[in-house]
């Protein structure tokens, strides 16, 4: 008989033997001395197992444990194909594909470099009190949830260098591209002070494409975003949290809205949509930004309506604060610019106002607020992307005469738009847009009179 025949055979003798002895041993025992025995027969059991066992658990601190979602993406993705003999299917009736999962402790095999490893899914129940608290959810109360899970992903102990530095990245490079191949972007907000699960299908079509913007702004921010998409590895070097600040500022209509979706589209970033009235303390703001997502979008619009962030130094404002137990400047910039604005990483954070001189100027400083945007009125460019969306048109007799007009009116591109949907006949919508500019010329002109 082989060596190798010879361990195995040993092995396979001192299992069968420590299963006796714990039956006896649970018989006629005492509870503490067979817990102790228990715990010996265990550890000779796993000196002597050729398997390794790896828990992949849900949650990670606050956040979604990175390794859980991929392998939710991956296995799903193989789940059909594999040794599964359950899985669970599901779709909105927004979302563009299945959702394909393994149910509750099913088991499934999958085979890398010749390696064969087991993945299992499994389902643990929590205790219903509502003082029990995971420490894997963080502050996340488990009471609202009656079970968390975990994977179980088990191989030969000799492989272990293998599946650790092989086997993972490929699992979370391969689900990566599964995602994004499926990627819809959501909208998220803020319910019972934490981030709702029921999220939104963002519908919105706006893009770069299609934005009415000027076109040399619309160059300008779709280059830094290309730019900041692509460095990771620069932010690193140079020591600086990856994220982005973008403050759009302008009067109402300017397309502000319409520039936040075309962001989302362009880099398949889901909105967490915060209003800053709605959360209580610095600590539950402090709780919904280290929850969202590392390669999303905070977008906080009409910042200075949302709450008072005035002046940090006015002691009048900080009694304030404290008493009412509301959100301060400096909460909000400490995520921003602070210790804490390492907790994530790709971030496109969006703030949004009409009356940009109302901000404390904290908020404006570099390296929070990396470009100021002034969303402004219609241009010449502005309003050929608005004639070609609207009414699929580039050239018409009448172009001169609206470029002339919107040179001397102050008109938004939504006031634009809204004249050009009255009609689908070119000619009517043009002569249409006008008659409004002339009117508006001299309505303005009245008002400096």
């Amino acid at each position: 008989m082989s060596k190798a025949k010879t361990v195995l055979s040993t092995a396979a003798s001192l299992s069968a033997s420590a299963m006796l002895i714990r039956s006896v041993a649970n018989d006629f025992l005492p509870a503490e001395l067979y817990g102790y025995l228990d715990s010996k027969i265990h550890l000779v059991s796993q000196y002597f197992s050729s398997q390794l066992t790896i828990v992949v658990e849900e949650f990670q601190g606050f956040s979604i444990n990175q390794v859980f979602e991929a392998a939710n993406y991956y296995l799903g993705n193989k789940a059909t194909t594999t040794s599964a003999q359950r899985f669970r299917v599901g779709k909105s009736e927004k979302e563009k594909t299945f959702e394909i999962a393994l149910d509750r402790n099913e088991e499934t095999f999958d085979v890398f470099k010749d390696v064969t490893l087991k993945w299992k899914l499994v389902y643990t129940q929590v205790p219903s009190s509502m003082e029990y608290r995971n420490p894997n959810l963080g502050d996340y109360n488990a009471s609202l949830r009656s079970e968390v899970r975990h994977y179980e992903l088990s191989f030969h102990k000799k492989h272990k260098d293998v599946v650790l530095n092989l086997y993972l990245p490929h699992v979370l490079e391969k689900a990566k591209a599964i995602k994004e191949e499926s990627k819809v972007v959501k909208l998220h907000t803020v319910m019972h002070m934490r981030w709702d699960a029921n999220n939104i299908v963002l519908k919105h079509p706006m893009t770069f494409k299609t934005l009415a913007l000027d076109s040399e702004l619309k160059k300008e921010i779709t280059e830094d975003l290309e730019n900041f998409m692509n460095g990771k590895e620069y932010y690193t070097r140079i020591g600086k949290a990856w994220k982005r600040g973008y403050l759009l500022y302008g009067p109402p209509g300017t397309g502000k809205s319409s520039l936040i979706a075309a962001m989302a589209n362009q880099l398949k970033f889901d909105i967490y949509d915060l209003d800053l009235s709605a959360v209580k303390s610095n600590s539950e703001l402090r709780f919904l930004l280290l929850t969202m997502p590392s390669r999303s979008m905070l977008v906080i619009e009409d910042i200075d309506c949302s709450v008072k962030l005035q002046n940090r130094e006015s002691s009048e404002v900080q009694a304030t604060n404290q008493e009412e137990n509301k959100v301060t400047l400096s909460g909000l910039l400490n995520f921003i610019d602070g210790l804490w604005s390492c907790c994530g990483e790709g971030r496109i954070i969006v703030f949004t106002t009409n009356h940009k001189e109302k901000l404390d100027p904290a908020l404006l400083r570099p390296g929070r607020m990396d470009m100021h945007l002034h969303m402004s009125y219609c241009n010449t460019s502005v309003f050929k992307q608005l004639a070609f969306n609207y009414l699929g048109i580039s050239h018409h007799h009448l172009f001169e005469q609206i470029e002339e007009l919107i040179k001397e009116v102050n008109v938004t591109p939504a006031e634009v738009a809204g004249e050009l949907m009255k009609s689908t006949n070119a000619e009517v919508s043009l002569n249409g847009l006008v008659k409004f500019l002339h009117a508006k010329m001299t309505q303005q002109q009245k008002a400096t009179n």
